[in-house]
């Protein structure tokens, strides 16, 4: 019989025969199980996003990222000026070095923050093609602070709190945009909500030249009720809109407690949110301009409230 005869040729050397044999243990049933889920691609050494930084998100929106890199000398310096908490100072091998990125290094290594020189492959890389100029700093997660820290940073200045609460402003160069405006005007901190918003990523931080180190933001679970509490403490709640119920001429609530509400970039502010607040106004503008940028409304409503305070402080 084929394959059973004991003639020379006609046998099958033993460990040749193809699918399980006697005595295979189970290797067969063992093959069919699963192996787990896939790794994710910054956890797979060879896929082309290991080791990228990440930008994810916690509580539904703000996760903390693996890490942040700011690229840019400018971005660079000023938050190394600022002393945003950071973690290495990275620079390209023979990049043309002028006073921003000699005072980088300088201040990184007088804060014991590594040094480390990189190929400008490794950095375009890093930096996902970022316009690094041969220079990025990588930054730990972003530590948010809570709503009641912000009331208390007010109280250890002299003058009315004053917050600004954003709703769904989902870029982060706005986002960076309305700090930076915040610290500028003296606001004791930013509010954003949990969901449906940007979180300070490397886009945030640059934007905001480093004074996301200066204010505290912090983040609601539910951006109305978080408002509501404010104004149960006797804040005054005014948000920006198109058809405001008063100009920003009239804006008279400047100089008392006030949490200053900016919209998303398209649809402006939410239903529940208007609805929070105990004023809507409206910027004038010259005819023929629809609206503004939601950080660059932001910016002229604080620079407006901070004049208020200031003839009020004369007077």
């Amino acid at each position: 019989m084929a394959g059973n005869s004991r003639r020379q040729g006609a046998m099958r050397n033993p460990g040749t025969k193809k699918g399980a044999v006697v005595g295979s243990g189970g290797q067969r049933r063992k093959g069919l199980e699963g192996k787990g889920p896939t790794p994710k691609a910054e956890e797979r050494p060879g896929h082309k996003n290991y080791r990228k930084p990440t930008t994810k998100r916690v509580a539904g929106t703000k996760e903390k990222p693996t890490s942040e890199l700011i690229a840019g000398r400018n971005p660079v310096v000023e938050c190394l000026r600022a002393q945003i908490p950071a973690t290495a100072l990275y620079v390209a091998i023979g990049v043309e070095a002028d006073d921003r990125v000699a005072e980088s290094i300088r201040l990184a290594a007088d804060r014991g923050i590594s040094v480390l020189e990189v190929s400008r492959p490794e950095l375009d890389r890093l930096t996902a093609g970022a316009m690094h100029q041969g220079l990025s700093l990588q930054v730990p997660p972003f530590e948010y602070a809570h709503p009641d820290d912000l009331l208390e940073a007010a109280a250890a200045t002299a003058e009315p709190p004053l917050l600004v609460a954003l709703d769904g402003v989902t870029d982060p160069r706005n986002l960076g945009a309305v700090i930076r405006s915040a610290a500028a005007f003296g606001a004791n901190g930013v509010l954003l909500p949990q969901r449906r918003s940007a979180g300070i990523t490397a886009v945030a931080w640059r934007t905001s030249a480093g004074t996301a180190a200066k204010i505290p933001v912090a983040v609601a679970t539910n951006l109305t009720r978080e408002l509501r509490t404010l104004a149960a403490k006797g804040l005054m709640i005014v948000g920006l809109d198109a058809d405001g119920t008063m100009e920003l001429d009239d804006l008279h609530l400047a100089t008392g407690p006030l949490v200053v509400v900016v919209g998303s970039e398209g649809r402006g502010l939410s239903r529940l949110v208007r609805e929070a607040c105990d004023a809507t106004i409206s910027i004038p503008m010259s005819a023929g301009v629809e609206s503004l940028n939601a950080s660059v409304a932001a910016g002229v409503v604080l620079a407006e409230v901070a004049r208020r305070r200031r003839v009020a402080g004369r007077t």
